[in-house]
């Protein structure tokens, strides 16, 4: 189990171990070809107790990372997707920039530039999501040969997403305007909001075993979901309608970053890692670090 915080990455597996700390860590992600983690100037690959810088692209940040059976895929700040058999030798997938969407997107914080918020993987096919924020949740249905451009009721700001394995046409988008689930692969959405306190979403986290069975982290805002002076955050769980989940975690909560495993629920908080059993109960601390409070950026396993 990998961690990204602002500074590091975490292995939480066997107690902590860090890595990259100082570094401007922006992604992790884990998949057949090993752990990867983005920064402001590169890729990482983590293995045997040390990084290796294996891709540094034309670019001021890398900001998304998915790792699929055939591929490493790397997002940028300017938009771009990158994609490798191997982790090391890296080619460009073009054609994302000339979907016709493209001369909307902007991020408000530096609004003349936009970036790959986030890249997400179908189980059984070489179809992808990949979220610009802010603009578009656009598609590529052959591992970036090619590019679908967003659908006319979209999510428009998607920060994370998650698809379970035993429904790989269903989608969930956790975005800053509300959470969105697809029935059919990405070719409509639909808010599901019903008891969804804060709606600025930040981190979805789904069973694989269960497409109903989903938890989210939210807040009112970009203020209060990742700034630790102003910090407000919950997390809520579905079942017919969204219930706040919250018992055992710290007050003040920066937005975390969730994961559902075979084992139970994961809540990433700035300073330690959280663990349920099942949806509803109560938070426990199982991993604890000394670090700067600062925004969770990903929970992979």
């Amino acid at each position: 189990m990998f961690a990204a915080l602002s500074d590091r990455v975490l292995s939480l597996s066997n107690g902590v171990t860090e890595f990259l700390v100082s570094e401007d860590v922006q992604c992790v992600a884990t998949g057949e070809l090993g752990a990867f983690a983005g920064t402001d100037d590169a890729v990482y690959r983590i293995r045997d107790g040390e990084t290796e810088r294996v891709f540094e692209p034309d670019a001021e940040f890398v900001t998304a990372l998915c790792v699929t059976p055939e591929f490493v895929f790397a997002g940028t700040e300017p938009s771009r997707v990158y994609r490798s058999r191997d982790g090391t030798t890296w080619t460009e997938c073009t054609g994302l920039t000339a979907l016709d969407s493209s001369g909307e997107w902007s991020f408000p914080p530096r609004p003349d530039t936009h970036h790959v918020r986030w890249i997400q993987s179908v189980p059984g096919s070489e179809l992808l999501y990949v979220a610009v924020e802010a603009g578009a949740l656009v598609r590529t249905p052959d591992a970036g040969e090619s590019w679908t451009d967003r659908v006319s009721e979209h999510p428009f700001d998607t920060h994370t997403m998650a698809v379970p394995a035993s429904n790989p046409e269903r989608a969930y988008a956790a975005a800053g305007d509300g959470f969105y689930v697809t029935p059919d692969g990405g070719e409509s959405w639909m808010p599901r909001e019903s008891g969804l306190s804060k709606t600025y979403c930040w981190s979805v986290a789904v069973r694989d075993d269960d497409g109903n069975a989903l938890a989210v982290s939210s807040a009112n805002g970009p203020r209060s979901a990742h700034t630790p002076e102003t910090a407000d955050s919950t997390v809520s769980f579905w079942d017919d309608g969204w219930h706040e989940w919250t018992d055992g975690l710290p007050d003040r909560l920066l937005a975390p970053s969730l994961l559902a495993t075979s084992d139970g629920w994961y809540a990433l908080t700035d300073g330690a890692l959280y663990t349920a059993a099942a949806r509803g109960d109560r938070w426990q601390a199982v991993r604890e670090w000394d670090a700067p409070r600062q925004r969770p950026n990903g929970l992979v396993h």
